[in-house]
């Protein structure tokens, strides 16, 4: 698209106090006041000038620079704010085709919006240096990028290595996540993941420092989930990973046949019980079965990629194409064989994510499959739920070797211990970026109420609870907003059970109440 670069041409623009020439031959005009002037070229051809189009209103000359940054060194910048432009001058063309080619097969983002990239019909961008108010916040934007290429000390110019900083970690970040998160910008090479100073960090390395500087300016800032878990970027003043194991702390996507550090994993491997392949490798994790495996779709997370996205990951459950499924299936163990159905398990277990499934094993019946629909579910069900008093027993909860529940055949017996819920009305994460993702909380006491209709009181909801088999010690509407309130219970253990029942009970003709586990107390 020419026209909107045709149309500076033509008529003069003004931005910052800087005024653009339309062409060389009306120099002449007014030439005083002009600070910059644009020589034409024939349209098409490349040029050093690069066109940046659809930018938003708050872009800086700064972040314009940040762009060329890097494809080579950026000599000028114009911002035209009122037109949603710009124009960055590179050094040579070489690297301003190199750019406007790289950001041909991938959009570029500033503030979230995508923005276009191509030549200008100009063949210089020429800044009169005798003014010396000419435009001073591009002046020093253009400084910053020098000081930006040359900043080795603290913290390392544009590299092909991130440090990456995870920032409110509410819910659980594994190098597999951080893996597929960062492919989605290039190739990674290596990770390393460590805490420091309480916090989870990791080192991230690109083959090139385009891919690089890319993720850095499309991740930066991001949620990984829905309003949590954000992530920090910096470049590392390190030029290379020394990664010595394959497990899931570090990884070598070049090399898949490190060792993994545990001696017992290396010599199964050697003989070949296992085989290890890069980009899905699994290894045991503190559940005692398999890591999740990459191919973790991202879950909450408005993630740019270069390529921008509307979706905000975290329930729109974005899958990358020719990736193996990750595994959503939970093994429970050391259940109540008298109490357990599956109906209770998949409103129990969906407290923390979206039961797909749950089989209740036939010839063990202390033992449950519950498929969730996305990974992360899956770990919040294991931090909040294992080893939790439910039903008079401690139940255990894992990740299972299943990567899916099988439905049986048809004809086939099942007693009724095996139920499909991927339709049911009752998913709390079922729209994108939903609100309940905030409210996720280990089992307690006091139980979070709420849909409770204007015609059903305290004592109605007390009875309710009581006659469920719960002891209610305190009871509380919330003040501003009467369809919600608070209960407690005797115990955790009373809590679960009181849950289990009492979540979808009709309350009146159209209100079903719901029921989750609340941080308060009364």
């Amino acid at each position: 698209m020419r026209g909107s670069d045709e149309l500076l041409a033509q008529t003069g623009a003004v931005s910052n106090g800087s005024v653009m020439s339309p062409a060389p031959n009306h120099a002449d005009n007014n030439n005083d006041a002009k600070k910059v002037k644009l020589d034409t070229k024939n349209p098409g051809a490349p040029s050093r000038v690069i066109h940046i189009r659809n930018i938003p209103n708050e872009v800086t000359e700064a972040e314009i620079v940040h762009l060329g940054i890097p494809f080579g060194k950026v000599t000028n910048v114009l911002v035209l704010k009122g037109k949603n432009q710009a124009f960055l001058e590179m050094s040579d063309e070489v690297s301003a085709t190199t750019m406007v080619n790289y950001f041909t097969n991938c959009t570029a983002q500033l503030r979230g919006r995508a923005v276009y990239v191509q030549f200008s019909n100009h063949k210089e961008l020429k800044t009169d240096q005798t003014h010396s108010n000419a435009n001073p916040s591009a002046q020093a934007a253009l400084q910053a990028a020098q000081a930006l290429v040359n900043q080795t000390d603290t913290q390392g110019g544009p590299n092909t290595v991130l440090r990456v900083i995870v920032e409110h970690m509410i819910y659980p970040v594994t190098l597999d996540v951080l893996y597929q998160i960062f492919s989605r910008v290039g190739k990674v090479l290596k990770i390393v993941t460590f805490t420091k100073n309480n916090t989870f960090q990791a080192l991230i390395q690109y083959p090139d420092v385009v891919t690089a500087q890319a993720a850095k300016m499309t991740l930066d800032g991001q949620n990984i989930y829905n309003a949590c878990c954000t992530l920090r970027i910096e470049y590392s003043k390190l030029s290379n990973l020394n990664v010595k194991y394959n497990n899931d702390k570090s990884r070598d996507y070049t090399n898949p046949n490190l060792p993994t550090g545990d001696p017992a994993l290396d010599s199964a491997l050697a003989i070949g019980v296992s085989s290890l392949s890069a980009p899905n490798l699994n290894l045991p994790n503190r559940t005692g079965e398999n890591a999740t495996p990459t191919g973790m779709p991202f879950t909450g997370m408005p993630l740019a990629g270069v390529t921008p996205t509307a979706a905000a990951l975290g329930a729109a459950g974005i899958r990358l194409p020719g990736q193996p499924s990750p595994n959503c299936v939970l093994l429970v163990s050391n259940l109540n064989e008298e109490m357990v159905t599956p109906d209770a398990l998949f409103t129990l277990f969906g407290v923390y994510g979206d039961v797909q499934r749950v089989k209740i094993l036939f010839n063990k019946k202390d033992n449950a499959l519950v498929q969730m629909s996305e990974p992360h579910q899956t770990q919040l069900a294991i931090s909040h739920l294992d080893k939790m008093k439910t039903w008079g027993k401690q139940i255990r909860v894992t990740l299972s070797k299943h990567q899916t529940v099988q439905l049986p055949k048809e004809g086939q017996p099942d007693a009724g211990l095996t139920k499909d819920y991927s339709n049911s009305p009752l998913h709390r994460f079922k729209k994108p970026g939903s609100k309940n993702y905030q409210n996720i909380y280990p089992p307690s006491a006091t139980l979070h109420l709420s849909n409770i209709p204007p015609t059903v009181d305290e004592e109605q909801i007390k009875d309710a609870f009581a006659h469920a088999g719960a002891s209610v010690k305190a009871f509380k509407f919330f003040p501003k907003d009467r369809k919600m309130a608070l209960i407690q219970l005797g115990s955790v253990e009373e809590a679960i059970a009181a849950l289990i029942k009492m979540h979808n009970f009709q309350l009146s003709d159209s209100s079903h109440l719901r029921v989750s586990f609340s941080k308060s107390t009364i």
